[in-house]
């Protein structure tokens, strides 16, 4: 006997994939600024602050890939889809977070610090790219859309 959650139901356009991955990569880049912003060579610009400015020149794409997921909940019967949203944000920085636990703060800095100035110097089309590939490491919620 098949059983069908409503949760899982459905499955992501193209579209809907790339907003939870953009939304995933921006939460993670938070975390990275956060836990990374003292390791940061005092010479150059404070990390937490390069991901601020890249959060506020890209403010326009995270917000439409938070609509999107928003509207995708919606769509499932999530009966408060702002609450999935912020719990979808939320597990995706706890991640990251127990990636740095475990990992030494030196060591981790090392390996994902440098993200935030590369993602600082992209333009739209480069982190739509980057939001739509979706890789093994970083798979989506739900199963994508066969195409017709």
């Amino acid at each position: 006997m098949a059983v069908s959650s409503p949760a899982f139901s459905k499955c992501y356009s193209m579209k809907e994939a790339e907003a939870e991955q953009g939304i995933r990569i921006h939460s993670e880049l938070m975390v990275i600024g956060l836990n990374c912003q003292h390791l940061w060579p005092k010479s150059d610009k404070n990390l937490y602050t390069q991901y601020k400015n890249f959060t506020t020149k890209n403010a326009h794409l995270f917000s439409g890939y938070e609509k999107t997921l928003l509207k995708f909940y919606r769509s499932e019967g999530i009966s408060s889809p702002e609450q999935r949203l912020h719990q979808v944000r939320t597990d995706f920085a706890n991640k990251i977070s127990k990636d740095a636990a475990v990992m030494r703060p030196d060591s981790f800095c090392a390996v994902y610090a440098p993200r935030i100035p590369k993602a600082n110097k992209m333009d739209v089309a480069q982190i739509k790219k980057w939001a739509a590939t979706i890789f093994p490491s970083h798979p989506v919620s739900h199963p994508i859309c066969a195409k017709d």
